[in-house]
């Protein structure tokens, strides 16, 4: 049976981008745009003991890019080259997440928001909100456990956690204000993961690996992956809870929002709106 909320929105798609759609395949800007939308009603009808388990998965999953960094940075010398080689083992945490279709919160700015921006409507809203809440504080606890068992759970010796220390230090070297707006690109980056990979054709490791890679050697906030520095940061003393809370998460959290949401969805759902309407 067809879901409500596909039954109130009738995209007009012609039979050959209908079927692209049913088979997700890859297609014009409207097929994408209805794939994306589809699978964002999917998400948002998961029940929520899914999606905390799901996004605690992924929160998890994402601190490989922490200990991939950390171990290269403990195997290289100081030199100008270090940063770009050290910023591929960022891009580790965001293929398990996104491969293995965990709920990681900026991937689902984009995902959730198309339902919400092809019917609005209070039911829409509400429905994103719960999804955003439970997708963030699952993906914030995956992260806080896994730094916790980093710090006093001896699963890295104290050789690998000084290396990681090494690799979280520089978040300190910005205020919320720089966090804020070093989040917009990378969750713009990490949004169009989402509209890319139903084109990917088979190459959908090359595109979340080259667009986190740009985001990593770039040293842009993501709220996730950072959230496991700062918790690092936070828990051997480099930093208080106030600074990991104020200083980093929630203005990366905001940057994201803007960057994934208030950028890359409207410029995507804008792009086919009125052909959508029109038809």
């Amino acid at each position: 049976m067809a879901d409500d909320n596909d039954d109130a929105h009738d995209p007009g798609l012609s039979p050959e981008e209908a079927d692209a759609v049913a088979q997700r395949k890859s297609g014009n800007a409207k097929v994408v745009h209805e794939v994306i939308r589809l699978q964002g009603d999917e998400e948002l009808d998961r029940p929520a003991l899914s999606l905390l388990s799901s996004g605690f998965a992924a929160g998890v999953s994402i601190c490989a890019s922490l200990l991939a960094e950390a171990f290269l940075r403990q195997s290289l010398p100081d030199a100008a080259w270090t940063r770009p080689v050290v910023a591929l083992g960022y891009t580790v945490g965001f293929v398990i997440a996104i491969m293995g279709n965990l709920q990681l919160f900026t991937e689902n700015t984009i995902t959730v928001v198309l339902p919400v921006a092809t019917h609005p409507s209070r039911v829409n809203f509400a429905r994103l909100a719960r999804l955003w809440s439970l997708a963030i504080v699952a993906n914030l606890a995956g992260t806080l456990a896994t730094a916790a068992m980093l710090v006093h759970g001896g699963l890295i010796d104290a050789d690998q956690l000084a290396a990681a220390v090494t690799v979280a230090t520089p978040l300190l070297d910005h205020g919320a204000g720089a966090t804020l707006l070093r989040g917009i690109p990378a969750g713009f980056f990490i949004a169009s993961i989402a509209w890319i990979l139903p084109n990917a054709r088979g190459s959908e490791f090359w595109v979340i690996f080259l667009i986190t890679f740009v985001v990593g050697v770039g040293g842009f906030s993501h709220v996730v992956a950072g959230s496991a520095e700062a918790w690092l940061l936070w828990l051997t003393g480099h930093a208080s809870l106030g600074w990991a809370m104020g200083g980093f998460i929630l203005p990366a959290l905001v940057g994201n929002i803007l960057g994934g949401t208030g950028l890359f969805t409207v410029l995507a759902h804008g792009q086919v709106r009125d052909e959508l309407a029109s038809d």
